[in-house]
């Protein structure tokens, strides 16, 4: 390989608004996230569907098992 074409990668924190840190690799020297893991709505199981106009029934209804 060439030296000097690839990115030095070191040692980081990750800070997300929620106030979990981490510490990860990545070529830059500090990342702030706005959701992380810790917080998202998939990962902590409080993930709602919303369904304004009934989409969701309509497909649970028409693919149900008669």
């Amino acid at each position: 390989m060439k030296a000097g074409t690839h990115p030095e990668y070191k040692e980081v924190k990750v800070n997300c608004a929620c106030g979990e840190i981490f510490t990860t690799r990545s070529t830059r020297s500090d990342i702030h996230l706005d959701i992380c893991s810790k917080c998202h709505p998939f990962f902590t199981g409080k993930q709602k569907i919303v369904d304004a106009e009934g989409r969701v029934e309509k497909f649970k209804k028409k693919y149900a098992k008669k």
